[in-house]
């Protein structure tokens, strides 16, 4: 209705002019004709300003939702990492716990060293190695714990500090030095409670290093001695088997 009226209105504002010098009137088939053509042409223009208009308001409403779903996934994002952090910070307390927990048992099992040893060094120079660890500063600690395991080759705390030392070097992207340790761990401690995370260490650092077969080789051998540590289950997966 509104485009009519409008339509209606132009012709009647066009109509006059469109009437030849010196005519006195269009003869009703021509004023029909001429009235038709200015309504059709009107018509036309509107249409495309209307078709204009709509497809700014699907432009407007598109952008608007791709707003509202990124600002959903940025949500998301953020609820993950904050996920992510609160299971790593989990996990390191839990190996450090149980760090503190073996090495209580370590040091009650000790038998009497062959050379006396300040005990409160020791234990001091470990936990100073440990803190750096849990500080995030991996190299240093790397460096801490191979101090020490020259400092006290008959220390309860060794399979402790070479595993720390693998954990620590892996950390610093140094992965050849972390295989070494973690190596050593499995191979002289096989009855230690971190032997089946040293195996796994070590595959991790063979992976690292481009050794895939050396790798599988490891979690194979994780996977047969230490079937039910939580080491072997991740090995498991990695595998492929149930």
């Amino acid at each position: 209705m509104r485009r009519a009226m409008a339509a209606a209105s132009l012709v009647a504002l066009l109509l006059p002019a469109a009437m030849p010098a010196g005519a006195g009137v269009f003869d009703d088939t021509e004023a029909r004709k001429e009235i038709m053509r200015i309504r059709d042409a009107y018509g036309q223009r509107l249409d495309r300003l209307e078709a204009g208009s709509q497809a700014q308001l699907e432009l407007s409403n598109q952008l608007e939702s791709m707003k509202s779903e990124i600002a959903k996934l940025r949500g998301q994002v953020e609820v993950l990492t904050y996920k992510l952090d609160s299971i790593e910070k989990r996990q390191k307390d839990f190996y450090v716990d149980l760090d503190n927990r073996l090495r209580q048992i370590e040091t009650r099992a000790q038998p009497a060293a062959a050379k006396p040893v300040d005990p409160a060094a020791e234990a001091r120079d470990y936990q100073a190695a440990l803190d750096l660890l849990k500080a995030g500063k991996y190299a240093e600690a790397g460096e801490g714990f191979e101090k020490f395991t020259q400092a006290y080759p008959a220390s309860s705390f060794l399979p402790s500090a070479n595993f720390w030392a693998g954990s620590a070097w892996y950390q610093a992207r140094e992965v050849a030095r972390a295989g070494d340790y973690y190596r050593k761990v499995e191979t002289q401690w096989p009855d230690d409670a971190r032997a089946p995370d040293a195996l796994l260490g070590l595959a991790n650092s063979q992976q690292a290093m481009g050794d895939v077969k050396g790798a599988r080789s490891s979690l194979e051998a994780l996977v047969s001695r230490y079937p039910e540590s939580s080491a072997a289950q991740m090995a498991k997966q990695r595998l492929g088997k149930k």
